[in-house]
């Protein structure tokens, strides 16, 4: 019996579904050309304080549909260190969450929050981010339960500090994310029930507010919008931040071809539709070989016979024999 081949470190191994329900579960995992909402992974680092456990439970409560919560405390999970993002990856893997909110506390950053993104279930990017002020969804109330989980939100920037600085325009990317849900091509109006509002006051700190949308008569057809403030409010402080590496990057922003390939010279027109174009060799009509038509073959058979018929007409051939030949008969012969 022969040995099973050992696997090279590091080697992947194909998992190939063995049922339906597997396969699907494959399928969803595997990259789409249009992602699905993502996911994200809510959990407490080794300390942590009860602001920032209220932030957290805010923010898994605005991502109900498509978020995991861990409630016990996870150790060794430090995305800014070397080797603090194995345990934060493995989560993130078994739960198919492609982005995570971390809540930790310390005495040298105290009320600490990290959003962070995973590309191949690896850290692609991380932004720290310090609690200054909070006021929860529940200190503001009817109107912190106005809007419904699962419609799309209305997202605002404010501020020229998201285009220039780089760890605001990081910040800017993760909130899209973050907020934005599933992408859609249309959307019912009556959906947009909140906006959500970020504002750079400066180069490091960022206000968080969010909105319910409500509808009030106008007397006409078009009714009145007026915004009350729904939370979470939210006052926060840049720390650090890690941006991916630029081989990662590139890996990740590679986009699909979509459509049907472009035939070689095959175009459209509006009047004539579909175009083609051909090429042909040089050609000589010398040498070019036409088809022969009926007409054509009688004239070459009447031209050949034409040639021929003087030739019957003339003298005999000579070499054969001798004929006797009659004359007419003269006067003298009577």
């Amino acid at each position: 019996m022969e040995d099973a081949t050992p696997l090279v470190p590091g080697q992947t191994k194909l998992v190939k579904a063995k049922t339906r329900r597997g396969k699907r579960f494959l399928e969803s995992r595997a990259p789409k050309a249009i992602e699905d909402a993502k996911r994200c992974l809510f959990l407490h680092g080794n300390q942590t304080s009860q602001i920032t456990k209220d932030v957290v439970t805010d923010l898994f409560q605005l991502k109900r549909l498509e978020g995991v919560k861990f409630t016990r405390k996870n150790e060794n999970v430090r995305p800014f260190e070397t080797g603090g993002e194995t345990s934060l990856e493995f989560y993130a893997k078994k739960n198919g969450c492609p982005m995570f909110v971390l809540a930790s506390h310390s005495k040298k950053r105290p009320h600490n929050i990290v959003i962070g993104r995973m590309f191949d279930y690896h850290l692609y990017d991380a932004l720290e981010l310090g609690v200054e002020q909070f006021k929860a969804i529940k200190d503001f109330g009817a109107a912190g339960t106005a809007a419904q989980v699962g419609n799309k939100p209305l997202i605002i920037f404010v501020g020229e500090k998201f285009e220039s600085v780089p760890a605001l325009t990081l910040a800017k990317s993760l909130l899209l994310d973050l907020f934005r849900g599933e992408q859609v091509d249309k959307i019912n109006l009556a959906g947009l029930d909140r906006v959500v509002m970020a504002v750079a006051l400066d180069d490091a700190r960022v206000q968080l507010r969010q909105f319910a949308i409500r509808f009030k008569k106008s007397g006409g057809r078009i009714p009145r919008t007026e915004l009350a403030e729904m939370g979470p409010r939210l006052e926060l402080s840049v720390r650090r931040y890690r941006l991916p590496p630029s081989d990662m990057a590139a890996e990740a922003m590679k986009q699909p071809k979509l459509g049907k390939k472009k035939q070689k010279n095959v175009g459209s027109d509006v009047l004539d539709g579909k175009v083609g174009r051909i090429y042909m060799p040089k050609q000589s009509m010398d040498t070019l070989g036409l088809s022969k038509y009926k007409g054509t073959k009688r004239e070459r058979r009447e031209a050949a016979e034409a040639r021929k018929k003087p030739r019957a007409e003339g003298a005999p051939a000579g070499g054969g024999g001798g004929g006797v030949e009659a004359s007419a008969p003269g006067p003298d012969d009577e």
